[in-house]
């Protein structure tokens, strides 16, 4: 099974005084073969945030063959039948390139009352919009009687170009988030994630999927990768602490990224292979002037290590 490094910009707030930065990465990526390049989803936020479906479509447009995706969309606060029209526009467009990374989304309540949503049942809220979207990507004249959705007799089209749909993976560490990938998605993508995290999660997936009688590929399995390269590790992590998104309580940032030369974040990537990950979203944990560098470092260093 192959291996497949994407990226994603650092710290948010990222490029909020050039508009020209998003062009800029997306040349990273095509200049170095990245498989594919991943931006957030932060509809309410004092930080600088790009709304990734209508960023996503300036991606697809500047590159013939990068992938790109959402990591990961809140789908709790989208309306899956307008979703569902917007990635079809964006896949069949491009060819089958578009990625829709699916999550809950943030914990705060004031983003989820902004968007007209109650946070109350989002899991089941998601599942069911996920289902749904797979319908109006496969089927013409679809009708829908949900607990959260209703429409009748409904066609959306063009048709993605990725067949029968494109994949829906599910986002998120905790092993609800496992089962409901193994239940409704094609594959499970998670950040701050240990390597033993990963092998016990995979197993959650793929047990779930089977007892519910769904087949998920064996290397649909993914992780967001925060990395710093440097020869200098130990003046390094204090910077590289500063633009961790996610701290964990239990578990010390360096058990769930990769920080040190070139040398030790493939002998981390390949940790986690041999755990059961096999696309992997690598961030930056730094600060904006130092993202691009870190791209090419690790366009030049890593990636030829693994091959598209």
């Amino acid at each position: 099974m192959s291996v497949r490094l994407g990226y994603m910009p650092g710290a948010f707030g990222q490029g909020g005084e050039d508009p020209d930065y998003l062009r800029k990465l997306v040349a990273v990526g095509d200049k170095y073969d990245y498989d594919s390049i991943w931006l957030s989803d932060r509809i309410v936020s004092d930080k600088f945030s790009l709304e990734p479906m209508i960023a996503l479509s300036m991606v697809a447009a500047w590159s013939p063959k990068l992938k790109f995706g959402t990591s990961v969309i809140a789908m709790p606060l989208r309306n899956p039948v307008v979703l569902a029209k917007q990635v079809a526009t964006l896949d069949f467009l491009s060819d089958g390139r578009m990625l829709p990374f699916v999550g809950l989304g943030q914990e705060e309540p004031e983003e989820y009352e902004a968007c007209g949503v109650s946070k109350e049942r989002r899991g089941a809220r998601t599942e069911e919009a996920i289902q749904l979207m797979r319908r109006l990507w496969e089927e013409d004249n679809v009708t829908h009687e949900g607990e959260f959705y209703t429409c009748h007799d409904v066609s959306v089209t063009p048709k993605p170009a990725f067949k029968p749909s494109p994949p829906v993976w599910i986002g998120g560490r905790s092993h609800a988030a496992a089962r409901r990938a193994g239940r409704v998605g094609d594959g499970w993508f998670v950040s701050s994630a240990t390597p033993e995290e990963i092998r016990e999660g995979r197993e959650v997936v793929f047990t779930t999927a089977a007892e519910c009688d769904r087949e998920i590929e064996d290397d649909h399995i993914g992780i967001i990768l925060g990395y710093y390269i440097t020869p200098n590790v130990e003046e390094t992590l204090p910077k590289a602490y500063n633009f961790v998104t996610r701290h964990r309580p239990d578990a010390y940032f360096t058990e769930y990224s990769a920080i040190g030369p070139a040398e030790k974040i493939i002998e981390t990537i390949h940790r986690y292979v041999e755990a059961g990950a096999h696309k992997f979203v690598v961030r930056p944990l730094c600060p904006a002037e130092e993202t691009m560098e870190q791209l090419e470092i690790m366009g030049r260093e890593v990636v030829p290590h693994f091959p598209l």
